[in-house]
């Protein structure tokens, strides 16, 4: 699929499937502002559905980078399913396969006042127990809400965070702890897709220390 203009990226979204209206979650300073070679996926919020959420999925082409489109009211109840969904898809495509296609969340940059990217490609999602991941290399960071999150560091130390301070707990984690320590999430299905949104790109800036293990619960 030739790539999409960002006008018409948006008309798409906020005007596909009967004059729908998609919600986007909103980032500050996205990475990656610019995806060739797309096809969309929507999960709408639709109070009409018994789980109130529509998805839409019938635009994907398997070849071709994905622009996955959640309405930020949706919890993660309601949209991780169908997320998974997509991963699962991706994975075991195999007529036609594109190896260097990727998953990416659509987003409003408020910066720049246009689409912002979150690349999620290689995330797994589990419902698993977390506990059942020994390894002294690894920290948890369970999230109920933005501001009421646990960060579990070795030696039974728990520090309470907020949203605010995380950058702060951050850097004295990079500083106290080897660059074999990785950050896994374990997120309250509860929260909003506009609050993962917030979340994750908080965290961009430690990526290359974050599990792409993440945990509901």
């Amino acid at each position: 699929m030739k790539p999409y203009a960002y006008l018409l990226l948006i008309l798409l979204i906020f005007n596909c499937n009967n004059e729908r209206v998609l919600q986007l979650p909103e980032i500050e300073n996205a990475e990656i502002t610019e995806v060739l070679d797309v096809s969309p996926a929507y999960i709408f919020y639709d109070e009409m559905q018994p789980d109130s959420t529509l998805f839409n999925r019938k635009n994907l082409i398997g070849t071709t980078n994905w622009l996955v489109n959640v309405d930020k009211r949706l919890t993660l109840r309601q949209a991780i399913p169908h997320i998974q969904y997509l991963q699962d898809k991706r994975r075991k495509a195999s007529m036609h396969k594109n190896k260097n296609a990727k998953n990416y969340f659509t987003c409003n940059d408020t910066r720049i006042g246009n689409l912002g990217f979150l690349e999620f490609t290689d995330v797994n999602y589990n419902y698993k127990n977390k506990d059942a991941v020994d390894d002294e290399n690894t920290i948890f960071m369970s999230v109920k809400n933005l501001s009421n999150i646990t960060f579990s560091l070795a030696f039974d130390l728990n520090t309470e965070l907020s949203k605010e301070n995380i950058a702060n707990v951050l850097t004295i984690v990079r500083k106290r702890y080897n660059n074999d320590t990785t950050l896994t999430l374990s997120i309250s299905e509860d929260i909003t897709f506009k609050d993962y949104i917030t979340l994750k790109s908080t965290l961009a800036t430690f990526k290359d220390r974050i599990s792409n293990e993440e945990f509901f619960y």
